[in-house]
């Protein structure tokens, strides 16, 4: 094989992976776009920044306005907006959700045990502290 070909062969291996990566991007930039510019009042979102909140007004072309919770209306940037979330679907009233009861399981908290060699709490007359027992007697506070 000619050395002549060994170069030109070389830089074009280094370039596919390079456009593929790039058209990858562009066409997740476009569905982000797409997704921005296509929010409606009602729908349920998810920003960059992890907040769930509804949107009330798409009406401007660079924000959005968000209700994170009842009342409380914030406005955004429309790049904020990182996902629409699908609405749930809503819980039939006829059928009640199975409630499946289990024993409790006993519990791994030890109940406190009054041990004699902890040290007592003595009222310091002078400092009107309460002071312990203990070897070093700090007073506590």
């Amino acid at each position: 094989m000619d050395i002549s070909l060994l170069f030109p062969i070389l830089i074009l291996l280094l370039f596919i992976p390079i456009f593929l990566s790039s058209r990858k991007q562009k066409r997740a930039q476009q569905e982000m776009q797409a997704l921005q510019s296509s929010l409606e009042p009602g729908d349920i979102v998810s920003t960059t920044s992890g907040l769930r909140a509804t949107v009330v007004d798409a009406s401007y072309e660079d924000t959005v306005d968000l209700e994170i919770a009842d009342g409380v209306v914030t406005t955004w940037v429309r790049a904020a907006v990182r996902e629409k979330i699908a609405s749930e679907e809503p819980v039939h009233v006829d059928e009640p959700p199975a409630v499946v009861e289990e024993p409790a399981a006993p519990s791994l908290e030890k109940a406190p045990v009054e041990n004699p060699e902890q040290p007592s709490l003595v009222k310091d007359v002078e400092t009107d502290r309460e002071k312990d027992d203990s070897t070093n007697g700090t007073p506590r506070s």
